[in-house]
């Protein structure tokens, strides 16, 4: 049921006249009625009907219509509130994701590539209102998603991310980054982010890092590095067995933050280190407020009017009144 509202509350104080009315109606009530003089009144015993019993019926029938006015002009309504939201600041992202040999390692649980996939697939669900595309590589890249705002298509392609035994195996951070702006440049987006995460040094490619921030700057692109791995040392897969499965070995853990707060600072983004699981949720968290959308939500009004019939109700009341007060109820003169 629509709740009801009043566009004019401020004529409910007229309900405060209410007792005056009736008090002036009851002081009066004998000058309304004209009189007759006699000596006796023996001959008219019997001759009261109820019909005189109910004449204070017409002073009840004014002080309802009054009331019946005041909610009136109090404008009662009822209101259908329908809204319809657009995006007014639209956002693309590309995720560039190392996935090396060295994204297997087991300091982040299960290992550092599961770990990732189900925080990117909690940062896709997160962002609505944006297109964005899934980058991969290790010494070379590949566009594993074109930027789109389908987030089925982003969210299955995350969940099938994997060591991938196509690519030769190495970090080519520059190869991935200029992959991810090369799914950007043409963009009509007012906000271009790409997120380049990795978890080593850059020994393979034949773009250079450098090289290829410069040019997500010419392009006004943003990049939020994201370093992955603990301090110290790590189980790393160092060899694959006869059978097929990797055999691990503790090993130093190695990641070129210098180079990855350079390519931040150069496109005016920002560098994070994911040591743990719960640090990388904080990250993506992080990147999800600094990014946000403007999103503009238009509300449609539809007002219902519920006065009138408490005018037809007071007109009602008046006409009752005077009907009956000329007619039934008319005093001698």
């Amino acid at each position: 049921m629509d709740k009801i509202t009043f566009l004019n509350p401020e004529f409910f104080w007229l309900f405060l006249l209410i007792p005056v009315v009736i008090a002036w109606l009851l002081w009066t009530k004998n000058e309304q009625i004209a009189t007759l003089k006699i000596s006796s009144i023996a001959g008219f015993k019997g001759a009261e009907s109820y019909l005189t019993k109910l004449k204070p019926l017409l002073n009840v029938f004014r002080v309802l219509a009054l009331c019946s006015l005041i909610v009136a002009m109090a404008r009662p309504r009822t209101v259908d509130v329908s809204s319809r939201t657009k995006t007014t600041k639209g956002i693309d992202i590309v995720m560039a994701i190392d996935v090396s040999g060295s994204m297997l390692a087991k300091d982040l649980k299960p290992n550092r590539m599961e770990a990732l996939k189900r925080v990117a697939a909690d940062f896709v669900e997160e962002r609505p209102n944006d297109r964005i595309g899934l980058v991969v590589y290790a010494s070379e890249a590949y566009t594993k998603t074109p930027v789109t705002s389908d987030k089925a298509v982003i969210l299955n392609a995350i969940s099938t991310i994997k060591y991938d035994t196509v690519l030769q195996d190495g970090t080519g951070i520059g190869m991935g980054l200029a992959t991810a702006v090369n799914r950007l440049k043409d963009s009509k987006a007012k906000s271009k982010v790409i997120i380049l995460l990795t978890d080593g040094v850059n020994n393979a490619g034949f773009i250079e890092p450098e090289t290829a921030s410069d040019i997500a700057k010419q392009y006004g692109i943003k990049v939020y590095t994201v370093g992955i791995g603990t301090n110290g040392m790590a189980m790393f897969p160092y060899k694959i067995a006869p059978n097929g499965t990797f055999l691990f070995q503790m090993m130093k853990v190695e990641i070129d933050e210098q180079l990855m707060k350079s390519i931040a600072r150069k496109t005016d983004g920002k560098y994070f280190r994911a040591t743990s699981n719960s640090k990388l949720a904080e990250i993506y968290a992080s990147i999800n407020k600094l990014e946000t959308t403007e999103i503009e939500e238009l509300k449609f009004y539809d007002y219902d009017e519920k006065f009138r019939p408490f005018i037809w109700f007071a007109g009602f009341l008046l006409l009752l009144e005077v009907g009956l007060r000329n007619t039934v109820f008319k005093s001698f003169i």
